[in-house]
């Protein structure tokens, strides 16, 4: 199998995360992909362009990250992520979906971050950090669902990434004023396979 990813992506980072916790590490080969690049050879593989993508064994292609997560976790019949039994999968998905909300909205704020000098939109920057505030302090009070202490799960997964995307936000300090919040990453982000993954800090090229 090929993993296409770029290092400091957190959605690649849950497909390389779940690659270590099953550890497939020898049947499936990572690869740095050139995204946002004009006529980059990774859109001939993925036309969409977006990262992760998988390609498995039999040829067939995967896009999405929770769903890359979801393949490598049954490969072995053995799976490791926790599933709700079927009255409690709504509770489960609506976590999953909070916590995808806030690493999408941060993905955009760092893309806007990332643009050249004057291309950047300040109005985007300002509503995607209102954003993160609200749903940050809806995690504060939240993080002490049973979903989110037990065993590894997807929501936490997506969560632990959105929080680990510090590094390419300067001056996001997202622990001030939430300190259950702070104290669930910090267990979640011990896992050998988080630290394994920490994206590279952002250095503006401005």
């Amino acid at each position: 199998m090929k993993l296409y990813i770029t290092s400091a992506s957190p959605y690649s980072r849950m497909a390389r995360i779940m690659l270590i916790e099953k550890r497939l590490e020898r049947r499936v080969e990572v690869n740095p992909a050139q995204t946002r690049v004009d006529g980059s050879p990774f859109y001939a593989i993925n036309p969409s362009g977006r990262v992760p993508y998988l390609v498995c064994e039999d040829g067939i292609g995967l896009e999405e990250s929770a769903l890359i997560c979801e393949y490598f976790d049954t490969l072995d019949g053995a799976p490791l992520l926790a599933r709700p039994a079927p009255l409690q999968a709504l509770t489960v998905a609506r976590l999953e979906a909070r916590a995808r909300s806030l690493l999408d909205g941060l993905a955009v704020w760092f893309r806007e971050t990332a643009r050249p000098a004057g291309e950047g939109s300040p109005t985007v920057i300002r509503h995607e950090q209102a954003r993160s505030d609200r749903l940050l302090d809806w995690w504060e009070e939240n993080i002490l669902d049973p979903w989110m202490q037990g065993p590894l799960n997807l929501a936490q997964l997506t969560l632990g990434c959105a929080l680990g995307f510090e590094p390419r936000l300067p001056g996001w300090n997202w622990r001030k004023g939430r300190p259950s919040l702070a104290h669930w990453y910090e267990r979640v982000a011990s896992r050998p396979s988080f630290v394994a993954t920490v994206p590279p800090p952002f250095v503006s090229a401005h």
